[in-house]
């Protein structure tokens, strides 16, 4: 698809992750952890929280 501007193609992009990624579902690469539990433990681990 052709944009006539970047910020109709950032728009567009930004949409399109949005609806794309789920941030509550469990991902084997990650422990079986969502990315934002394993993103709070990331940081309670190391000292952020």
């Amino acid at each position: 698809r052709a944009y006539r501007t970047r910020d109709e193609a950032r728009s567009d992009l930004f949409s399109y992750i949005e609806g794309f990624y789920n941030p509550r579902r469990r991902h084997s690469s990650l422990d079986y952890m969502s990315p934002q539990a394993y993103e709070d433990r990331y940081y309670q681990e190391h000292g952020f929280a």
